[in-house]
């Protein structure tokens, strides 16, 4: 009677191993075409992410291109400096403005450009005509899909001092002697970067938080009309709450790319003028190290930011979880 309840004890056990044997033979056969579609991106990454990050080197020594005959070589040999590079960068005369330049342009997109798609997407939220719904959100992707070339461009045209049609308005408001050269005033450019990436960005960035409103139980609606809730209250108390979530992995994200204040951008849009505001760390990295060949400053400056970006993102996901959100991980 024992060894038949032992055997029959020993089968399930016996089935379970046989199920979990070999999962990852089984997964490569059954989803083949899916693992073959995922090397390119693998590769890619590799290549231009991780392979890269041999040159990080740099940043503890004094890099020379002609210490050897390949970038192999002249990484080995060049001369070892430690942390020579990063107290160079940190008892710079530029380093206190590129900190300050750096973090108020970043803070300035987190406190403004951040909120602003998820406002948008409210508002969408709310059109009951859907015809003028699609209509509004295919008018505000589209800035996202234009070069910021085109975008830069477009804001020279618009507020060059010669011809420029904003500066000309705010002349007839203001009075000349009032109204600040936009492109080249240094007080202005914050304004002016994040004013932008709000034209730019804030259409695109709702797709998320609408996607994030579908998922909201219109269950909720319901319940709240019935307790006498209001439009203001519906959007406080049910769809707030509902795409907290994301928000918080959003802003997480956002938080990550803090130093990050877009190079392509900040160079269009730099002069000699307004340089005191304009330099951050992205456009230090290119000055310095394409510019000028200091290529292990450089490297310091760019790997000092990628290590802060990590606290941060690390930090702001600590304190999510303590809040009790999911966090990013």
């Amino acid at each position: 009677m024992s060894n038949s309840a032992a055997a029959t004890l020993d089968k399930p056990v016996a089935k379970k191993k046989k199920k979990a044997g070999n999962t990852w033979g089984k997964a490569l056969s059954q989803h083949g075409w899916l693992y073959a579609m995922l090397v390119p991106g693998v590769v890619w990454m590799l290549v231009f992410c991780y392979l890269p990050m041999g040159g990080l080197v740099m940043a503890f020594e004094k890099f020379s291109p002609y210490a050897g005959t390949n970038i192999i070589e002249c990484l080995v040999n060049s001369p070892k400096v430690g942390f020579g590079n990063f107290k160079l960068l940190f008892t710079g005369s530029d380093f206190m403005m590129l900190l300050r330049n750096t973090l108020g342009i970043s803070f300035a997109n987190l406190l403004i450009a951040f909120p602003a798609p998820i406002i948008f997407a409210l508002i969408l939220n709310e059109l009951r005509l859907m015809w003028f719904k699609r209509l509004s959100q295919t008018f505000v992707y589209i800035p996202h899909f234009v070069s910021i070339v085109i975008v830069g461009t477009l804001t020279f045209q618009l507020f060059n001092t010669q011809d420029g049609y904003i500066y000309n308005l705010m002349v007839s408001i203001m009075g000349k002697a009032n109204t600040p050269d936009v492109l080249s005033d240094p007080d202005c450019f914050v304004g002016l970067i994040v004013g932008q990436n709000l034209w730019k960005e804030t259409g695109y960035g709702t797709i998320i938080y609408l996607s994030a409103l579908a998922s909201v139980d219109p269950q909720l609606y319901e319940a709240a009309k019935i307790d006498g809730a209001g439009r203001w209250n519906l959007m406080w108390h049910v769809t707030l709450p509902g795409i907290k979530g994301t928000i918080v992995i959003m802003l997480i994200m956002k938080v990550g790319a803090l130093l990050n204040t877009g190079y392509e951008q900040i160079f269009l849009m730099a002069n000699s003028i307004n340089r005191s505001a304009a330099e951050v760390f992205d456009t230090y990295v290119y000055n310095r190290g394409v510019s000028q060949g200091q290529y292990s400053l450089a490297t310091a400056a760019g790997l000092f930011k990628s290590v802060v970006s990590l606290i941060m993102v690390l930090s702001a996901n600590k304190i999510a979880k303590l809040l009790g959100e999911s966090g990013l991980y």
